[in-house]
């Protein structure tokens, strides 16, 4: 049985967040992200003397009765955000564990959501091979959103994915215009730091999502055993193998899966990127009010 999140009450709990951008933006005007220009809102924000070529109608005339100068007035700049969502759509993201797949379109859908309710636009990338389908356009504006969510809960997790490759290749990344979110175990061969080095060199702020099942966090396994990869095509693959599983082996996989998630942490703190990883059987309210405000994505 499909496994599903999405409805009525989980959207209704992501009302009272909004999703935060660290860096200046240089997105579209209509959004809600103030940033560190001066703009055209109603909001006052500061003062400066009159140069030539000014707007003579920002001068602040009870300010001239008093120093006889002439000053403007500086009003904030809000922009709109454009969140792009690169979701992982391989084997490994839900054989072994349906719950798995159905978290990843969650916490996808969430920070959607999020954006359209706070004004901005978004799109969903699906990952697919080398290449990233975007077959619902930019979204604006939550009729759009909930008509595009119905397609997210159909997608069809099978085969391997380039994460490189797909981000790079993809035609509409933007620069500077908002934040990239990538959803995946990061269980690939593929070169996936390519893929933040791209972004950041587009000056997109970069957030990292690995959602791992309980059974690739904390092995229980014991004794002679079948291992088969669950993006290998058929059991004939070098990557499927038949071994017997110690407790020495079961300590080594400890090692080996914290110096992983390690080398992930540390690469995202090189390139100013955050980075998150979350258990697919924990609530899924816990990654979204704890763990993403906890990295400051969201206030």
């Amino acid at each position: 049985m499909k496994v599903s999140y999405l409805n009525d009450e989980f959207f209704s709990r992501l009302e009272t967040l909004a999703l935060n951008l660290r860096t200046n933006l240089a997105g579209f005007f209509g959004g809600k992200h103030l940033v560190r220009t001066y703009g055209q809102t109603v909001e006052f924000a500061d003062y400066r003397e009159y140069q030539l070529g000014d707007d003579i109608r920002r001068i602040d005339w009870n300010l001239f009765s008093r120093f006889e100068k002439y000053f403007l007035k500086l009003f904030t700049d809000e922009r709109q955000m454009h969140v792009q969502i690169f979701l992982d759509c391989s084997a490994s993201m839900e054989r072994g564990n349906p719950n798995k797949a159905a978290y990843a379109v969650a916490v996808a859908a969430a920070l959607g959501y999020l954006a359209v309710h706070n004004m901005d636009k978004v799109s969903f990338n699906l990952m697919k091979g080398n290449r990233a389908e975007n077959n619902m356009g930019t979204i604006v504006g939550k009729n759009s959103f909930f008509r595009a969510i119905s397609e997210l809960d159909k997608i069809e997790f099978n085969g391997d994915t380039d994460i490189a490759e797909a981000i790079t290749s993809s035609t509409n990344t933007g620069t500077n215009d908002g934040l990239t979110v990538i959803i995946s175990d990061f269980f690939t061969e593929s070169q996936w730091k390519k893929a933040v080095d791209y972004l950041t060199y587009k000056r997109r702020q970069v957030l990292l999502v690995q959602i791992l099942s309980p059974d690739e966090i904390d092995p229980s396994y014991d004794g002679r055993v079948h291992m088969i990869d669950a993006e290998a095509e058929d059991l004939a693959d070098p990557r499927n193998m038949k071994m017997r599983i110690t407790k020495s082996m079961q300590a080594a996989y400890q090692e080996a899966f914290k110096d992983f998630v390690e080398d992930i942490r540390s690469f995202c703190v090189t390139r100013e990127a955050d980075f998150i990883t979350v258990d697919c059987d924990k609530p899924l309210e816990r990654m979204i009010f704890s763990e993403l405000l906890k990295v400051g994505i969201m206030e």
